[in-house]
């Protein structure tokens, strides 16, 4: 599917990259790391769109785990 001649999968990494550049402007860090486990997610999600990019997917989702460990678990 192409949106102004730019591929759907395009946009999700668009989409990815704005969400974890906006990620790093928040000064709360738990409203940092929501926001750049978003941007993660949709990283994952990026990669499995351009027929599994094993090194976006690894890592982002491992940040997406780290980040879940520091909200969820660690709490401070």
């Amino acid at each position: 599917m192409m949106i102004f001649n730019i591929a759907f999968t395009e946009w999700v990494g668009y989409a990815a990259m704005a969400v974890l550049l906006l990620s790093f402007m928040m000064k709360n860090v738990v409203k940092l790391r929501i926001i750049n486990t978003i941007g993660c997610v949709l990283f994952v999600t990026y990669g499995f769109m351009l027929q599994t990019s094993w090194p976006i997917i690894i890592s982002n989702g491992a940040i997406v785990f780290i980040n879940l460990y520091y909200l969820l678990i660690k709490k401070n």
